[in-house]
């Protein structure tokens, strides 16, 4: 727990230094030299899924393995210096100040009025094509990646790192790298990356509606409008094609009292989205910095929440 509370400190303070060797980078090199070997577009949908599956088995070994070994030999040094290597291990997976820092040059961007460098910023953080938004696009892009991300990038890392240290939380990334890389329901990726997609699902299920409930309760400690959070968290929450992602998307459009989400462009085609929110209010840039507050008012209540239950939990073990 003192490394989970030191990296999460380390998080915010510091966010990701770009210059440093980062192990999701890692990862995602990991994935990239494995589906370069593996893929082949002539393969039968059975093989692409097995090859799919070795793939998701190599890199999530190797992401476990190499901390553990790091972890290990540290411990075996001194208790002291295990302690810091986790916590350096904790503040590497978590990215609260990264996902507001990169949200933020969008949204700077749009209040210097300089549309063009706003497109570009927010196709740094989104998968969607960016060239055909306006303003109001822009801004509904960032917004939706922090209140997604909210989850993925903070609070899903956090929670599992909490239950089983920063291995588990490398596990975690690891699936979650993947399935940002290969889980796309494509021509390419449909049956080679749906192990990947699966297992992302199922290891965001429960951190998603957390993370959810955590925006919601948020936003009535931050003066939003935390009672539309909570109608359009429970009205809205499974509207995507994931089952996980319009959690907090839902929580954070009624907080802000906007509507996000939509038709959206990818690879050039038009993909139909149903809309999450009600539009009480036009969308604006200052949305984003309010998303982020969102962001940052979650995360803590959920290191807060994580605290009490292990607080809690040595307790009933000491009686």
């Amino acid at each position: 727990m003192i490394s989970l509370i030191t990296g999460f400190i380390l998080d915010l303070l510091l966010g990701d230094p770009y210059r440093m060797p980062h192990p999701i980078r890692g990862i995602g090199w990991i994935i990239q030299k494995l589906e370069r070997r593996l893929l082949r577009e002539e393969d039968s949908p059975g093989t692409q899924l097995w090859k799919g599956a070795v793939l998701v088995a190599v890199v999530c070994l190797v992401s476990v393995l190499l901390p553990a070994v790091l972890l290990l030999l540290a411990y075996q040094i001194h208790r002291y210096l295990g302690m810091a290597v986790g916590a350096f291990m904790c503040y590497q997976l978590l990215a609260t100040k990264c996902l507001k820092t990169e949200s933020m040059k969008v949204y700077q961007a749009l209040k210097a009025g300089d549309v063009e460098e706003a497109r570009t910023a927010v196709s740094m953080i989104v998968g969607r094509d960016t060239a055909v938004l306006d303003e109001t696009g822009i801004t509904k892009a960032a917004v939706e990646t922090v209140a997604e991300n909210a989850s993925d990038g903070s609070i899903a890392p956090l929670l599992y790192m909490a239950l089983g240290g920063p291995l588990l939380g490398f596990f975690y990334k690891a699936v979650n790298t993947m399935d940002s890389m290969i889980g796309y329901k494509n021509e390419k990726y449909l049956y080679f990356g749906r192990t990947a997609a699966r297992m992302d699902d199922i290891l965001n299920y429960l951190p998603s509606r957390i993370s959810g409930l955590l925006m919601t309760a948020a936003a009535y400690l931050l003066g939003m409008d935390g009672k539309n959070a909570w109608r359009i968290f429970r009205r809205d929450g499974r509207k995507h094609d994931s089952p996980n992602s319009a959690q907090t998307e839902a929580a954070c459009a009624g907080a802000l009292q906007i509507r996000l989400a939509g038709d959206a462009w990818y690879f050039g085609h038009k993909k139909e989205k149903p809309t999450i929110g009600d539009p009480i209010r036009p969308v604006c840039a200052e949305d984003i910095r309010l998303a982020n507050r969102l962001l940052y008012g979650s995360a803590v209540l959920a290191l807060l929440a994580v605290c009490a239950v292990g607080a809690g939990i040595r307790i009933m073990i000491n009686i």
